[in-house]
């Protein structure tokens, strides 16, 4: 198991380090924001002054390694747009987007386990159809679209929940229903393929010959085997959640990482966009990693030699 762990975490650098280079080719690709650094009014001379003393100036080769240095000394470079290091202004968003994800997939969890129990017992009926409509529609619609709409009924007609901001749990609720609904289709349909595949098992047979509770074999034999799958796609939905909290707090006016990583693009603060990917892929590999250890939790027939 450590063994496997280190082998995990050695892919995961070489993850990271991929996502962290793309990034940079692309905003290379961009040119150097020098042009919105200075008035209108700079001359060329300031220009290349500052295209030099940022390092613009030098080939692509050369500014990525030195990119790649300072990250190895753990120097996540300055904010163009701010004039102050990057990793701080980072961790100041980064309490409220991890609030408004776990809320996010709180809301999925909520409605996609019910739905895909119900749905799975009920197969072939009305209210199977019912469920997976639903489903299929929260697959559908767009988060920014579902974000206006919400808006518009809870906070203008209704005048029920705040439209935007933060500070308690009422301008949580907006976003991440927003942002759950999305992933609670993709789970409600999962758990119910899952489920209706492990209940036509023998063992189930076997369990509910023996004189089970159907709640007994349902909680027991078949959510426990049936939700390996549904934690592989839970831990993948986080990386979707954190993507798509960068529209959802643009909507909504969220305090979060996603609406820095949104600012910092429009303002092309290269450092900001840089760190704040490098972040997201390492919690996303962190939770990845989580995930193949819950593997050996779920079913002990699992081994990691």
């Amino acid at each position: 198991m450590t063994r496997y762990i280190l082998y995990r975490l050695a892919y995961s650098v070489i993850v990271v380090l991929g996502a962290v280079t793309v990034v940079f080719f692309l905003l290379y690709l961009t040119g150097d924001p020098v042009g919105q650094l200075l008035p209108l009014d700079a001359t060329p001379a300031d220009r290349e002054a500052l295209r030099s003393q940022l390092g613009f100036d030098q080939p692509f080769y050369i500014q990525y390694f030195r990119y790649i240095s300072r990250l190895a000394h753990g120097d996540f470079g300055t904010s163009l747009r701010y004039r102050q290091d990057v990793m701080p202004l980072i961790l100041q968003r980064v309490p409220a987007t991890l609030k408004l994800t776990a809320a996010s997939m709180l809301v999925a969890l909520l409605i996609a386990i019910p739905a895909g129990i119900i749905s799975a017992l009920k197969r072939n009926t009305l209210i199977d159809s019912v469920t997976m409509f639903f489903a299929l529609l929260g697959q559908c619609m767009p988060n920014f679209w579902l974000g206006l709409m919400l808006i518009v009924l809870f906070a203008v007609t209704w005048r029920i929940l705040p439209p935007a901001g933060s500070g308690t749990w009422k301008h949580l609720v907006l976003p991440a229903i927003t942002l759950g609904s999305y992933s609670a289709a993709i789970l409600a349909r999962l758990l119910r393929s899952s489920l209706l595949e492990v209940l036509n098992q023998d063992y189930i047979r076997t369990a509910q010959a023996k004189g089970l509770r159907n709640r007994t074999v349902l909680w027991i034999h078949a959510f426990r085997n049936a939700s390996i799958p549904l934690v592989t796609i839970i831990g993948i939905q986080v990386g979707v959640l954190m993507g798509g909290a960068i529209v959802t707090e643009y909507v909504f006016a969220y305090p979060g990482l996603g609406r820095l990583v949104l600012e910092a693009i429009s303002a092309r603060d290269f450092p900001v966009v840089q760190a704040s990917v490098l972040f997201i892929a390492v919690t996303i590999s962190v939770v990845n990693l989580l995930v193949d250890i819950s593997y050996v939790i779920l079913d002990p027939r699992i081994r990691y030699d």
